[in-house]
Order: structure tokens, then C-alpha cells, then sequence
């Protein structure tokens, strides 16, 4: 959404898609999983009442919205894309396939992962651990608008410690806000680093890629 309030910037969508041709032109392949939450939480509407699976459902279908929205703009850069759904919706996307990924990947096609995966009660985090696996990805890079993991929030605390790097361990057992506990564990268990950095920042997502010391690298012990 930008610096908006709530919907989507189509300045954002562009920055992104040039950030991510750039990697693809080095020959990295690229997978990336959208949330929603620009468009609906929810979390939120549950808490005004609405029952747990059809708040995420509608998640899941701003998530394909977005998806959309970002394609457009690789297109508008010249950059080749896929947009692949957890959930069923062929007129606008196709509908996911890792094997389908695998191929896409190996001829360079950015892939755009929408629905998150297909359930209520997962977060879009849990979606990307998942689609980390599923692709074989070397990396999970969590791309947000802070500049890092802290040991506090730091828009409410001023002294709040960034952590260049940190164990996923200690990431669950202090409860650190960077992605929920599914994600974490499941990158954990197979060994799948997470790097935590501003997407916005200028070229902040090659330097991730090559491993630059940006944001936060959640690793092993």
C-alpha cells in the first residue's frame, strides 16, 4: 500500500517489480509470497464478531487481488510472471503446483503465490515457509517495511536493540514479532536461513540476496 493508508500504490507495485527484475536478470530465481493485509485483516475482523475461516477467507482473496496488482506491474517492466493460487480461481490465476513452480523457476518466470496456503488459521508467513520448501528455496527473505528484527518494537520504544543476527530458537523462546511460530519452525527444522529487511530501502533487495549485512539473518545455533 505504499505510504497510503489502506489499498494498493501502484508506485509500491513498480518499485518491487524493478527490485525483483533486477535479481532475475543476475539469474537468481525469485518466488514471492503476497499478503493482504493492505485490503482486509482477518485477525481484525474477528475481533468484530465475524467467525475465524471466512475473515481468511477473504484474506485469502485479497491476497489474490494484490497478486494481480503486482503482476501488472512486472508486465509493465518487461518482466515475465506467474500468479499461482492456494485456492481455486482460474480466471484469474492458476491454480498452484510445485512441480509447475520448479519449471516456471528454471525459465526465469517470477512467480507470484497467492491465497496464502489454502487454509484458515495460516498466516501468509506460514505460506511462505511452506512455498520456501516446496521450491527449494536457498533463502526466505522477509521483506517489510522496518529495517530489521529488535528485541522490542522500536516505533514504541526508542531504545529498542536490532539484532544483525539471531537464532531461530531464541527467535521463538522471546517471542520476537518477526513471523509467527509456524514459519520460524518450520524453516528451523529444515534449516531454511530467513533474512528480516526493508524492502523499501534503496536496493535492499540485491543486497539481501548477496548476502550483505542488511536487516536481520535468522540462522542455526
Amino acid at each position: 500500500m505504499g505510504d497510503q493508508k489502506y489499498g494498493v500504490d501502484p508506485d509500491a507495485c513498480r518499485k518491487i517489480a524493478l527490485s525483483v527484475k533486477e535479481l532475475t536478470s543476475l539469474g537468481v530465481q525469485v518466488g514471492i509470497v503476497i499478503g493482504g493485509g493492505n485490503i482486509f485483516r482477518g485477525v481484525k475482523a474477528t475481533k468484530a464478531g465475524m467467525d475465524r475461516t471466512p475473515a481468511d477467507h477473504i484474506g485469502m482473496l485479497a491476497t489474490i487481488i494484490n497478486g494481480i496488482a503486482l503482476q501488472q506491474a512486472f508486465e509493465r517492466n518487461q518482466c515475465e510472471s506467474r500468479i499461482m493460487s492456494a485456492i481455486a480461481c482460474d480466471v484469474m490465476a492458476e491454480s498452484y503446483s510445485w512441480k509447475d513452480a520448479l519449471k516456471y523457476l528454471e525459465k526465469g518466470i517470477v512467480l507470484i503465490f497467492v491465497g496464502g496456503t489454502g487454509n484458515p488459521y495460516f498466516t501468509t508467513d506460514s505460506a511462505a515457509a511452506l512455498r520456501a520448501l516446496e521450491i527449494r528455496a536457498e533463502i526466505l527473505m522477509k521483506a517489510t517495511k522496518v529495517d530489521g528484527i529488535y528485541d522490542k518494537d522500536p516505533l514504541e520504544f526508542p531504545n529498542a536493540v536490532k539484532f544483525d543476527r539471531v537464532a531461530y530458537s531464541e527467535v521463538l523462546a522471546r517471542g520476537l514479532q518477526v513471523m509467527d511460530a509456524t514459519a520460524i519452525t518450520l524453516c528451523q527444522e529444515n534449516r531454511i536461513p530467513i533474512r528480516v529487511f526493508d524492502m523499501f530501502s534503496p536496493h535492499s533487495l540485491r543486497s539481501a540476496v548477496y548476502n550483505e549485512p542488511i536487516g536481520t539473518l535468522v540462522v542455526g545455533e
